[in-house]
C-alpha cells in the first residue's frame, strides 16, 4: 500500500534532552494509527512535527512523497490538526473560528457550508455553533476542534487526545464519524485511553523515551504473551513469609504484592493452583483471573521485551 507518511531518522531536542531519537518509519495510506507511551515520552512533539507546526532538528519528514520542509505549503494543505489544548479563539463562536480556518485554506463557501453542517450534525454541536468558544464545555470545544480540522477535507488528520473531556455519548460520536473517515483519510492520534486505542486502530505504536519500542496491531504486540494470564489473590493476611514463598513458585512471573493482594502472570490458569498448594493454610478472599490486553503490554515489565 502506497505511504502516506514517511520518517527518515527524524530527531527533536530541547537543550540537552532528546525528545525524538531518529525516528524512520511509515504510514500507509487510509490506516489508522494510535500512538501510545507515558507522559513526556515525545507523542505530542512528533505530532506536531507532522502537522507542520514544529520542525524536527535532524531528518525529513514527507508527505505523499512531498518533503514537508521544502514543500512547507503544499503539505500543510494536507494535513488537518487537532491539538490537545483548546486552541480556539474565545471571543469568536465555534462556527466563526471554523469559518476563519477555512478561509485560511482558501475553501470555497459553498464547501464551507456543506462541511460545518454534515460534520456538526454528526458531532451534534449544531445548537452551540453560535456560541462563543469560551462559553461552551471543553467536550463541546474539542469537538468544534475536530470540524475545523476536516474543514479543508485533508488526506492526513492528526489527533491529540481526540476524545479528551468528553462524556461517553460524544465519544461514541466522535469515533463513529472517525471510522467514518478511516481508509478515505489516514489517521494517526495520541490517547491515553487504552480501551478506545484497542477498540480503534490498524497499527499502534507504543513511545517509550522518545523511541518506538513496539509497533503493530494489538494482536501482533500481544503474540508473545498470548500464553499468559494475569492473577490477583486477597489473602486474609498476607505475611512476607507467605509472599516470598509464593514468589519461589516456578511457575510464577513477575510476583509483586499491594497491601493482602498477590499479582503476578502466569502461562495458564493451573498456575492458580500451585499458589493453592504454596498457601494451602492461608484464607483467601478474592480471585480475578484475565488475559492480558494493552495496558499490561504497557507496563514496564513487557515494554523491555516480553515476559520470558
Amino acid at each position: 500500500m502506497e505511504a502516506s507518511i514517511t520518517l527518515k531518522k527524524v530527531g527533536k531536542l530541547i537543550g540537552d534532552k532528546t525528545i525524538l531519537a531518529g525516528l524512520s518509519f511509515g504510514v500507509e495510506r487510509g490506516t489508522l494509527v494510535a500512538i501510545v507511551g507515558a507522559n513526556d515520552t515525545g507523542k505530542s512533539t512528533l505530532l506536531r512535527i507532522l502537522s507542520g507546526f514544529e520542525n524536527p532538528d535532524y531528518g525529513q519528514v514527507y508527505l505523499h512523497g512531498l518533503d514537508m520542509e521544502k514543500r512547507r505549503q503544499q503539505t500543510r494543505q494536507l494535513v488537518g490538526y487537532a491539538p490537545h489544548d483548546n486552541d480556539l479563539d474565545p471571543w469568536l463562536t465555534l462556527e466563526q473560528n471554523i469559518r476563519f480556518s477555512a478561509c485560511l485554506y482558501g475553501v470555497p463557501e459553498k464547501d464551507t457550508d456543506h462541511r460545518i453542517s454534515k460534520f456538526s450534525q454528526a458531532l451534534e454541536i449544531i445548537p452551540f455553533l453560535g456560541e462563543l468558544a469560551s462559553r461552551v464545555s471543553h467536550g463541546i470545544q474539542k469537538k468544534a476542534m475536530l470540524v475545523r480540522s476536516l474543514i479543508h477535507d485533508p488526506e492526513v488528520l492528526i489527533m491529540d487526545e481526540p476524545t479528551g473531556f468528553m462524556d461517553a455519548a460524544s465519544i461514541r460520536l466522535t469515533w463513529q464519524l472517525l471510522k467514518k473517515l478511516k481508509g478515505k483519510k489516514s489517521i494517526i492520534y495520541v490517547s491515553n485511553s487504552l480501551i478506545e486505542v484497542e477498540q480503534a486502530h490498524d497499527r499502534i505504536l507504543v513511545f517509550q523515551d522518545g523511541r518506538i519500542i513496539m509497533d503493530g496491531s494489538l494482536d501482533k504486540l500481544l503474540e508473545s504473551t498470548l500464553d499468559y494470564h494475569q492473577f490477583q489473590i486477597e489473602f486474609e493476611d498476607l505475611t512476607d513469609e507467605l509472599y516470598n514463598s509464593m514468589c519461589k513458585v516456578p511457575t510464577v512471573v513477575s510476583p509483586n504484592r499491594m497491601d493482602n493482594i498477590f499479582h503476578f502472570y502466569g502461562r495458564n490458569r493451573s498456575v492458580f493452583f500451585d499458589i493453592v498448594r504454596q498457601a494451602a493454610d492461608s484464607l483467601m478472599i478474592d480471585l480475578n483471573v484475565k488475559k492480558l490486553g494493552l495496558r499490561d503490554l504497557m507496563d514496564s515489565q513487557f515494554a523491555g521485551g516480553g515476559l520470558d
